[in-house]
């Protein structure tokens, strides 16, 4: 069934006090030079400054205004699950509370869903308004990465600036922080068709980032953990016991070729040093026992999958 909102705009805020008003005036004028009917959900990821005094006031004065508070800072990508989880649009479009993202992007972000029949479009900051060296080198690496990883090519992964068909964000879980990685999260439940439109990035108008370079560690961490559980989430035997099978068979061959090599120097009566002096030996009885151990761990994980309460969980696109 059709929703009455042709848009819900998400924001995530953490200590954003100074940005909060300005965000909302300006998302107020493009909706409504525009014509569209839409929500403003804010979530406060447990803002210490004041910004849910802000937030309360403005939907006094605002009825598209909507508010979420944490009671401690859990992280955007739980603020993001919430928003989803209230989300009302027929589009949802998220974007970030320190005024680095247009509000003025959404109506062309909105019409590539809506008529062009996107599932996900991700925002492309083709020019960066922040520090070369801290911010636009290692965003290059890991968004490399990340298109790499996921088969997915997009510039910027990471914008905070993205599109969505409504069932999109009700089909997947945000969880943990993997929020940067939403557009693979979409292709894994089969929204496939996913792009990228440039978008204009504003320099920082109040106050100062809440990320270090440390989300480049866990964003990479966090993708390779979401790539092993999107593979092999269901079959974990085809990993650990692929691996733990190899390992098993080099370690032995190897010891094989050992006593064997030396049954036939003695036959010859050549001196030949004893099987447990040589460090080769201590390799493959090494790889033997994590052949095994990793063999049984993908039992013991394949047991774990088939007694998952969502091991038939299927996302049906549509049935009569």
């Amino acid at each position: 069934m059709k929703s009455t909102l042709d848009i819900s705009v998400i924001v995530p805020s953490f200590n954003e006090r100074e940005s909060i008003p300005e965000l909302c005036s300006r998302v107020d004028k493009v909706m409504h030079d525009h014509g569209f009917s839409y929500e403003l959900i804010i979530v406060d990821d447990g803002s210490t400054d004041g910004s849910w005094d802000v937030v309360k006031q403005l939907a006094s004065s605002n009825t598209s205004v909507h508010g979420i508070r944490f009671r401690r800072n859990y992280g955007k990508s739980a603020a993001l699950y919430c928003g989803f989880d209230k989300a009302a649009g027929d589009v949802v479009i998220t974007m970030d509370a320190d005024l680095q993202d247009s509000p003025e992007e959404i109506p062309e972000l909105y019409d590539m869903v809506a008529k062009d029949g996107y599932d996900v479009v991700s925002g492309w900051k083709q020019h960066r308004k922040d520090n070369a060296i801290t911010k636009n080198l290692p965003s290059k690496l890991y968004n490399a990465t990340a298109r790499m990883i996921t088969g997915i090519k997009l510039h910027d992964m990471n914008c905070g600036l993205k599109a969505y068909r409504s069932d999109v964000v009700k089909d997947i879980e945000v969880y943990g922080e993997m929020h940067r990685y939403i557009p693979y999260l979409a292709k894994n439940a089969g929204y496939t068709k996913i792009t990228e439109k440039p978008v204009h990035h504003e320099k920082r108008k109040y106050g100062k980032s809440k990320f270090g370079m440390e989300r480049f560690i866990n964003g990479f961490l966090d993708l390779q953990s979401l790539w092993f559980l999107s593979t092999f989430g269901k079959k974990p035997m085809h990993f650990f016991g692929y691996t733990g099978l190899l390992m098993f068979l080099v370690g032995f061959v190897m010891t094989v070729w050992i006593i064997a090599a030396k049954l036939i120097h003695q036959s010859q009566g050549i001196h030949y040093r004893a099987v447990t002096d040589q460090p080769l030996f201590y390799l493959a009885l090494l790889a033997v026992i994590l052949g095994v151990m990793l063999f049984l761990a993908g039992f013991i994980c394949e047991m774990i999958s088939r007694s998952s309460s969502q091991r038939n969980d299927y996302n049906v696109r549509e049935e009569f």
